[in-house]
């Protein structure tokens, strides 16, 4: 089993590579909470950004933010085709991009309808 640095590492090369996939297509990514310290009030305490496994993109496409949609299922099927990566638009939080350790990898993301 890979250390925690080396997830780390693993994901970050993940984002990365989102990033310059989004880029490609013409959307721009900034950046929400990678890291979310312990003494943050809002979020789960358990949540894999605690652990630096987590990220939050927020997407923005001819200049305008997107919460939800098409361009956010696009990209969580890229990520979601890449192992260990779970995209957060399965639970309702399309920005959010993590690292599992794959229980669910054999549940395939469903029909864009699901999500957007």
């Amino acid at each position: 089993m890979p250390s925690g640095s080396d997830k780390q590492w693993t994901f970050l090369k993940n984002v990365a590579a989102l990033i310059h996939w989004a880029e490609r297509r013409g959307y721009k990514l900034t950046g929400g909470d990678l890291y979310r310290d312990s003494r943050c009030e809002y979020g789960s305490k358990s949540s894999l950004h605690r652990q630096r496994l987590a990220i939050d993109l927020n997407l923005f496409v001819n200049g305008e933010y997107q919460e939800t949609g098409d361009y956010h299922w696009e990209m969580g099927k890229v990520w979601e085709s890449w192992p260990n990566c779970k995209w957060g638009g399965r639970f309702q939080d399309s920005n959010h991009y993590e690292w599992s350790d794959a229980e669910w990898q054999d549940e395939p993301l469903g029909a864009r309808e699901e999500y957007v």
